[in-house]
């Protein structure tokens, strides 16, 4: 998949998972805000949205579509208090302001929830991904997401995940080969795997999980291009290196399985090329935000 059909995409899953949004909390189309309409339809009013912690900024266009299938009542600003423009991919600090908007009382305040939970959530993962990001970046391993996110959001938490300095792994499972223990065993074993993948399509990435130092030489005999190292200890990754170093398969290596803030610094000491954690979108905390309203 290239950059601009997934970013066709991403815009086809806004506006889907903005909608759907409003659709929950609206218990379907044509229902009322009934405590928004506590407020009369006239009342105007401004609003800004504020950062309680500090981490890095994701899900703008969330909040702008938000407010725009709400009716176009709504502007957005996205400035600080001192004019500077912030953008996703920003790192934001506690208390700060990231956007005043303006408009229609009673669509600041039916909108408000959904548009915090897309920022927050996604905001949340380009957070998790820069913290990761760090603890690697004195080597030259790559930090990669996985599949495992939110239902319905995937293009949003791989968006997320770049913003946060990520690198997306495969988008889906008609972009590249992952070839996993349940795949090997229907296939019966590596070699057939590898040799019927590169049949199908020999145009694809071709990547198989190995779980261990027998399987990755077969791995690498049969022509994988990637190799997960699946809860490898850090020795077994240090000879897996040395492994694939001498063959004349340079496959890159990957590690992958339970992979923390706390440990992820030595797995890339070892040299592996990439590591995928599966926390960067599965195992958030939400940023928290919060939005004032004042009426006009």
């Amino acid at each position: 998949m290239n950059a601009a059909q997934f970013q066709q995409l991403l815009t086809h899953e806004i506006k889907q998972m903005c909608h759907i949004a409003l659709t929950e909390d609206l218990a379907g189309e044509g229902n009322p805000d009934i405590t928004a309409e506590l407020i009369s339809p006239a009342t105007t009013a401004t609003a800004t949205l504020i950062s309680r912690e500090a981490g890095i900024l994701c899900g703008t266009a969330w909040v702008e579509q938000v407010f725009e299938l709400l009716g176009n009542d709504v502007s957005i600003s996205w400035q600080t208090a001192t004019g500077h423009r912030v953008k996703d991919g920003d790192p934001i600090s506690a208390n700060q302001t990231l956007c005043t908007l303006k408009g229609n009382a009673r669509s600041l305040l039916t909108g408000e929830r959904s548009a915090m939970n897309f920022l927050q959530t996604l905001s949340a993962t380009a957070t998790r991904t820069a913290q990761y990001l760090q603890q690697i970046s004195h080597t030259q391993c790559q930090l990669l997401d996985t599949r495992k996110t939110i239902p319905g959001m995937r293009f949003g938490q791989k968006y997320a995940v770049s913003c946060g300095g990520g690198t997306n792994h495969r988008l889906g499972l008609s972009d590249a080969y992952l070839i996993k223990e349940n795949h090997i065993m229907a296939c019966g074993g590596i070699q057939a795997a590898l040799a019927t993948a590169i049949n199908n399509h020999p145009d694809k990435l071709l990547e198989i999980e190995v779980e261990n130092l027998e399987e990755l030489s077969q791995a690498l005999n049969g022509k994988a291009q990637v190799i997960m190292l699946d809860n490898f200890s850090l020795s077994d990754m240090q000879a897996a290196i040395q492994i694939r170093n001498q063959h004349s398969n340079q496959a890159k290596l990957e590690a992958s399985g339970n992979i923390s803030l706390s440990t992820i610094a030595k797995i890339a000491e070892t040299g592996v090329d990439f590591i995928s954690v599966g926390a960067l979108t599965k195992n958030i905390e939400a940023m928290d935000l919060s939005m004032r309203i004042i009426l006009e």
